[in-house]
């Protein structure tokens, strides 16, 4: 179906009194766009004639056109061979061919590009032309007269791919022109709507020029409704430091629209964090700049028509005054307008601060201060006189299924921060004690101010209610010094903190030593976790110049930065090494000099583990069914949550869930009127070039989309152009999304997002596919999840991040910020689960950091899963495990105590230690989850503490006949059995 979306533009030729008609149209489904491009000129031949000449103003934004291929096809659609290329650039294309199929229609298609790569990273090239032409017929061509055919239309395969208005490029000559009719002006300014984004950098579109140089905008807009409208500056000469300023808009009746309601959204704004900020925009020579500018229209006032002004300003440039005129309906929106997000109404969300408060959270309680020590859930922090932890404490069974009077105290000593000069310890403080600046219930601050002869010392530390704290230490030179080290040293009780993952290490067991160096170019390494099942500690050095660096595929492409302070050219380093009850870690910077009145910031993040208990009931009842499906087919498998991933019907653009939401939110409704609750694909790593803000965002430079190398599927070669990283694509629906930068005011509109979900569509929780954002973001999101329903479930998935393209860095280590407001972990993709249960322990299951989770790669190990309470989800992988969770039903798993292999409480353990035993213990009976990491079949005899197991000694234990798990068996106490290679048995007692 042809569409039209624009009248007749008139094209003059430059030099030629005659004047061609060009339309620019789209045609849906008019022809295969994977083998011909997304864009075709529409060719009018009236004669039959050997060789037509055809001059197209086409107007191509794309770079060296003369480089591209030109296929033509008659309208009957046969392949014309003979082709030959005139002038071929930006401006215009003159092409010679045969029409073979005598007059009538012709379609040249001149973006042909061709497909490689994955099909999920797809890598678009666009072929030279290779003429085919006949030698004889080329020749004839020479030395005949040829007859002018008529470019009537420039089509494209749909709206999405058309390049008309704002992507139609003006000729030079009338860029020319028009800079000479402004003579000494350094830059012109070119009002324009919001419904038409500026989507180029390096050209004008031909709009501007027809319509000439305005100083008068003019806009329709509802009372309460987030209005924008831009202003294109095109800079004659470099521009730096442009302003935007603003008058009250004000009616003939009195009515006002602050100034204060207005803003410019290129130039000032809200960060991720709450922080209010300022930005410099420069433009150079021959570039455009959109500029944004947003008014919340007030509700209360009075319909009219409002006018003032806006202007423009930069350094030593003529000021540009623009009118503004809005006419107000009586029409009042409540929610802004964003229901209609076509309209840009929701690029004030970029600003928001929605959610971002310190109140606490669920199921944490509020922080408690008695003398120095500050307690909170599970687990309490003892300061010393320089702020500086001097033990640390964990109230954690070892089952971590409740909490316990006798805590485990994770520190042998307390921490100590050690300048050092001359190669001792010379520097002698003096501390004016520990004070508290801020306390309430879901934050503490204090600080340290410490004066040596050569050095001040400020120690300022912060704690949060989830067991996240804080230290920024600045070091200030009073004089010209040299330090032989700095270093921040951790005594660890040995025996307390068995396990490790970061730095390199695969999670398990803790070698007896570590040696690390800085490597920040790839590695996504700065700190670690050290710990228990029931208490540990995680830790990350960072400077004040931290930046969050891409991930999941992209770490390389924008990477950690090196810590001025601790990574000292690559002097820093960490070290752990074990001695006597002691496992000593130091982190040092090396030897440097300091110039006096110099500062370095000696910065590091602790995350006290675990976080709560593990929520057994929950992972028995809640099952995820990860698939769009009807309704009835995710009630018929017994599972209880649908999970919406991307690309799919009502959730077809990944990270952008606004389009379908009608569609979504009736999946929602059925859900709910059957008993399923219903979670959404949403994270914000990479967005999909269908999100209707694209353009905006990408005016802002590379505040929102990570610059990079471009390429990628063809709409974001052929709109985006160049300077974006291309991330994940569906084929089928040709969602082509691009990379963000990391931490940015998306963030903000993703907050804002999730809450329009939850309150207009009803989403019970996201479903995250690896985080690209930080833990003050995640606690916002759980903020705003909450609501009658619940308060919500997050859960997350990891691809193993320990490879080359990650970083080699663990996927727990790397979302631990975020394990406090998850409820499941599925790790996941790409995971061995041949590795050891210490690794499956720490990296996979959760249960150290209070959680639980679900295997994925292959189906996972339904036998080791079932130690660690973990299945697969439905319906991934090669094991179904919808007859574990019948056998669950069956046995009656919710309110059963769960006592893990690791647990010295365990009353159930094996002859053989490569064999594990976990329980799960309930008045009268038990199941015993068993599995073997043994080399190959094995035998295994059970020692069961029939005193410890809170039951009589049995004659009979019973493996019950589970479909795809195990035969029925029935053994003798003390009885030998035979485990095969990598299996397990689930035995009941009664």
């Amino acid at each position: 179906m042809k569409i039209f979306i624009s009248l007749a533009i008139i094209l003059l030729s430059f030099g030629s009194t005659a004047a061609q008609e060009l339309r620019y149209t789209t045609c849906e489904g008019c022809w295969n766009s994977d083998s011909l491009g997304n864009h075709r000129i529409v060719v009018q031949v009236t004669d039959r004639k050997d060789a037509v000449r055809v001059n197209i103003p086409w107007r191509r934004r794309d770079t060296n056109p003369q480089e591209k291929n030109i296929i033509i096809h008659s309208e009957a659609g046969t392949d014309v061979t003979n082709i030959s290329l005139g002038n071929i650039s930006r401006e215009s294309g003159e092409i010679y061919f045969e029409p073979v199929d005598g007059p009538g229609k012709y379609y040249v298609y001149y973006l042909k590009y061709v497909g490689g790569g994955r099909s999920n990273y797809p890598t678009v090239t666009y072929p030279p032309f290779v003429s085919r032409a006949d030698q004889t017929w080329l020749e004839k061509i020479k030395s005949k007269s040829i007859k002018d055919a008529l470019a009537t239309e420039a089509q494209s395969i749909d709206e999405l791919n058309s390049f008309f208005p704002m992507e139609v490029i003006a000729m030079q000559s009338e860029v020319d022109q028009l800079v000479n009719k402004n003579p000494g002006k350094k830059f012109l300014i070119f009002p324009e709507s919001r419904e038409l984004p500026i989507k180029m950098t390096s050209d004008l579109p031909h709009r501007w020029i027809k319509q000439g140089l305005l100083n008068r905008f003019q806009g329709t807009v509802s009372r309460g409704e987030h209005y924008a409208y831009q202003l294109g500056l095109y800079a004659i000469q470099d521009v730096s430091n442009i302003k935007v300023t603003y008058t009250d808009l004000k009616s003939s009746d009195g009515g006002v629209i602050s100034a204060e309601v207005m803003s410019c959204l290129n130039l000032e704004g809200v960060n991720w964090d709450g922080a209010a900020f300022e930005k410099d925009v420069d433009v150079k020579k021959g570039q455009v700049q959109a500029l944004w500018n947003l008014i919340d229209i007030p509700t209360d006032v009075k319909a009219g028509v409002f006018t003032g002004t806006v202007t423009v300003s930069a350094d030593g440039a003529e000021k540009a005054i623009i009118q503004i005129e809005l006419d107000v309906s009586d029409d009042v929106l409540a929610d802004g307008g964003v229901m209609e997000p076509w309209k840009h109404t929701r690029l004030t969300w970029l600003n928001s601060r929605m959610a971002m408060n310190d109140e606490v959270i669920a199921p944490y309680t509020p922080l408690v201060i008695r003398g120095s020590t500050i307690s909170f859930l599970g687990r309490d922090l003892t300061l010393d006189a320089y702020g500086l932890p001097s033990q640390i404490r964990t109230y954690f069974t070892p089952e971590m299924t409740s909490t316990t009077g006798s805590p485990k105290s994770l520190l042998a000593d307390g921490f100590s921060f050690r300048p050092e000069i001359g190669g001792t310890q010379a520097l002698t403080w003096k501390n004016n004690g520990l004070r508290f600046i801020t306390q309430s219930p879901g934050l503490v601050r204090w600080e340290t101010i410490n004066e040596s002869a050569h050095l001040m010392m400020k120690v300022e530390g912060q704690i949060e209610f989830d067991g996240f704290v804080s230290y920024e230490i600045t070091l200030s030179a009073k004089n010209d010094i040299e330090l032989d080290e700095v270093m921040l040293q951790i005594p660890l009780s040995k025996k307390d903190t068995p396990y490790f993952m970061g730095l390199g290490e695969r999670g398990g067991y803790r070698p007896p030593s570590i040696q690390w160096k800085w490597d920040v170019a790839t590695k996504n390494q700065d700190g670690g976790w050290i710990g228990d099942v029931n208490g540990g500690i995680h830790f990350s050095l960072r400077d004040e110049n931290y930046v969050r660096p891409l991930n999941t595929n992209f770490y390389l492409q924008k990477p950690l930065l090196l810590p001025t302070s601790w990574g000292n050219e690559g002097k820093g380093g960490i070290t752990i090494e074990d001695a006597d009850e002691t496992a000593m870690l130091r982190a040092y910077s090396g030897k440097r000099s300091m110039k006096a009145g110099e500062e370095l910031h000696y910065n590091f993040n602790l995350l006290i583990t675990p976080f709560h208990t593990i929520d057994t009931d929950f992972q028995w009842k809640t099952r995820f069914y990860h698939q769009y499906s009807p309704i009835d087919t995710v009630v018929a498998r017994k599972a209880s949550v649908a999970n919406i991933h991307h690309a799919n019907a009502i959730n077809p653009y990944i990270n952008y869930p606004f389009i379908k939401w009608k569609e979504m939110k009736a999946y929602i409704d059925e859900g709910h009127s059957k008993g399923v609750k219903v979670k959404i694909y949403n994270t914000i790593r990479e967005l999909s070039n269908r999100a209707y803000e694209t353009h905006a965002m990408r005016s802002l430079g590379t505040e929102i989309y990570s610059p990079g190398s471009g390429g990628g599927f063809s709409w974001l070669q052929e709109h985006i152009g160049e300077n974006y990283i291309a991330a994940w694509f569906v084929p089928h629906l040709k969602d082509a999304a691009i990379i963000n930068s990391g931490m940015s005011r998306w963030h903000n509109y993703y907050v804002e997002g999730m809450n329009w979900l939850v309150k207009n569509v009803g989403i019970d929780g996201i479903y995250l596919d690896d985080v690209a954002f930080d833990r003050t973001t995640m606690k916002r999101i759980r903020r705003v999840l909450a609501s009658e329903r619940g308060p919500g479930i997050i859960d997350l998935h990891s691809a193993n991040q320990f490879n080359k393209r990650d970083g080699f860095n663990n996927s727990a280590n790397l979302y631990l910020e975020h394990f406090p407001y998850l409820n499941r972990l599925w790790f996941g993709e790409y995971f061995d689960y041949d590795m050891n249960p210490d690794f499956w322990l720490v990296e996979v299951s959760g249960i150290p950091f209070g959680l639980m989770g679900e295997m994925l790669e292959k189906g996972g190990n339904k036998w080791r899963g079932m130690v660690y309470g973990m299945t697969n989800r439905l319906p991934w992988g090669d094991n179904d495990p919808s007859q574990i969770w019948k056998f669950w039903d069956a046995f009656g798993m919710e309110g059963t105590e769960m006592i893990g292999y690791w647990s010295s409480e365990n009353p159930v353990k094996t002859n053989n230690e490569e064999v594990k035993a976990t329980v799960y213990k309930k008045d009268g009976s038990a199941l015993i989850a068993i599995a073997s990491w043994e080399a190959g079949d094995t035998k295994v005899k059970l020692d069961i503490d029939w005193k410890r197991l809170g039951m009589e000694a049995s004659a009979v234990m019973i493996a019950p006949a589970i479909p795809d798990y195990q035969d029925k068996m029935e053994l003798a106490i003390g009885e030998s059995f035979t485990i095969p290679k990598g299996q397990g048995y689930l035995i009941i007692l009664n």
